[in-house]
């Protein structure tokens, strides 16, 4: 391969070299997916084991294997996390954010920048870094981690509203926080603030108009064309959402923020095989987060992080106690959120891989002692993370905020029968759902919809219209074209309102956009 002038000669990968990698991926992997049940036991987000994993086959582990690319490392980052994004927004229930979605904004925007200002004074001052080196961390953590929100607060009871603004927040600040990584590591003079904070904007407005278009045809497109192949709508769902990514970010806008709006699209309109592409991204989701996390653990020297544990500590105590609940006190002052909700969501500002990878920016721009900030990041990550992720559901406890349980969501996948001009609907009653003891007749199924199979403890059944429904009952429901949504429709208020739906102004909450 030529380099400029020069000529490296690079070793063939043999059949021998391949099995190896094979060997090595696929250990590492068993080992992520074992570790995922000690994370979830104690509480740790997953991030974690998956960096310990990439520090103990790394420089200063067991095997030695030295990786220091810091570009293949941003490059492959930003790829994970494109993933990682287009996941969380699937699997986030558009009616639980759409009321928090004002508040998400301004913590995404205003937020973001009160964190930035006050954590880098804590590293000038405090820590007597230079104001660059200082700006760049200050822009760095104060980016909450999508992947470490999304794995441990769906684990975790909280309210409905903490949950939705915390989730919305992880999806949307990636956003301005890499605008402002990009700005602060750039060479030369640091733009005007309000040049910079005009460049926020129009690349977020950018990026959500993008994101808005694709999603929506996106979602247009799959209702409307029945693909030869079940196994084919996950992928052409995932291929969207990167398309709004590479869209976002080739008109200059905002490539995250793109893919996970689209992505929220795509997952709250009603699809055909949706929870098989739900299925489909959540296991993408875990590939790339252990993918990311094992990467950044080999990027990292353990035995040069010494000098850099205790200004790390220091800054990520001013981000904890100080940064992050002045920047939700500030954000929250218009919308008159109870105190006790607004002390739960400063201790939810989970860090994860995202700043990690923002930190690789500087290095990549040849920003001065750049090993310094990533190290310092690193550092803070690891601490905080350990902190913050196993106490949350004690401090949740404490504020009495666990979360209520409702009635249990149905999953409803459907299948178009496209030479029949139908669509063939099968789900199952989980437990808590209040379908449980209703009547075929009483579910009140538009006309051109019929339940025509029940499966119950493994024997199948054509039910009558006084078969009494059970939980753990798996339906089949044939409906026509026209009556296919009204159809869900009914069958998940049943689920949440019981046979009295409709009657007392039950409504199906999961309404989609």
């Amino acid at each position: 391969m030529r380099l400029g002038n020069k000529v490296e000669r690079i070793e063939p990968l043999t059949v021998h070299h391949l099995n190896e990698i094979l060997l090595v991926g696929a250990a590492v992997l068993l080992v992520a997916v074992v570790a995922v049940r000690l994370a979830s036991r104690s509480g740790l987000p997953t991030l974690l084991i998956y960096l310990g994993i990439g520090v103990a086959i790394g420089q200063d582990g067991l095997f030695g294997f030295t990786f220091d690319d810091v570009e293949l490392t941003q490059v492959l980052g930003y790829a994970a996390l494109v993933v990682i994004l287009a996941e969380g927004g699937l699997g986030t229930k558009w009616h639980e954010i759409k009321p928090v979605m004002p508040i998400a904004a301004v913590l995404s925007t205003v937020g973001v920048i009160v964190s930035v200002f006050i954590t880098a004074g804590a590293a000038h001052y405090v820590v007597g870094l230079d104001w660059r080196q200082s700006l760049i961390i200050g822009a760095v953590v104060s980016s909450t981690d999508a992947a470490a929100v999304f794995s441990v607060l769906r684990h975790v009871p909280l309210p409905k509203r903490v949950t939705g603004v915390l989730e919305a927040e992880s999806g949307f600040n990636d956003a301005p926080v890499v605008i402002m990584v990009v700005a602060f590591s750039a060479t030369g003079p640091i733009d005007s603030w309000y040049y910079l904070l005009g460049e926020i904007l129009l690349e977020l407005a950018i990026g959500a108009a993008i994101g808005l278009a694709v999603g929506w045809i996106g979602a247009y497109g799959l209702k409307h064309v029945a693909l030869p192949a079940s196994g084919l709508y996950p992928i052409a769902v995932m291929a969207i959402a990167v398309a709004a990514y590479a869209a976002g970010a080739m008109a200059h806008g905002s490539g995250f923020l793109a893919v996970y709006i689209a992505s929220l699209i795509l997952g709250n309109a009603k699809l055909p095989h949706r929870p098989a592409t739900r299925g489909f991204a959540e296991g993408l989701g875990w590939i790339a987060q252990i993918g990311l996390f094992v990467l950044l653990g080999l990027l990292v020297t353990p035995h040069e992080l010494g000098d850099d544990v205790v200004p790390a500590l220091i800054i990520g105590l001013f981000l904890t106690v100080l940064a992050r609940p002045a920047e939700v006190v500030i954000s929250l002052l218009p919308f008159r959120i109870p105190w006790r909700e607004q002390a739960l969501m400063s201790w939810a500002g989970l860090r994860g891989a995202v700043p990690i990878v923002l930190a690789t920016i500087p290095m990549v721009a040849g920003v001065g002692d750049s090993r310094r900030i990533f190290n310092i990041v690193f550092v803070l990550v690891i601490f905080y993370t350990v902190v913050q992720g196993p106490t949350l559901p004690w401090l949740a406890r404490r504020l009495r905020l666990s979360g209520t349980s409702d009635a249990a969501d149905l999953g409803i996948e459907s299948a178009p029968l496209e030479r029949l001009q139908g669509h063939l609907l099968s789900m199952a009653i989980p437990e808590g759902s209040r379908m449980h003891g209703v009547e075929v007749n009483e579910l009140r199924l538009p006309t051109g919809s019929a339940v025509t199979l029940i499966v119950r403890d493994g024997a199948s059944f054509v039910p009558l219209p006084s078969t009494t429904l059970r939980r753990g009952d798996e339906l089949l429901v044939v409906a026509t074209d026209p009556v296919r949504d009204a159809a869900e429709d009914r069958l998940r208020a049943v689920g949440r309102g019981g046979k009295l739906a409709g009657w007392l102004g039950q409504r199906d909450r999961q309404r989609q956009v």
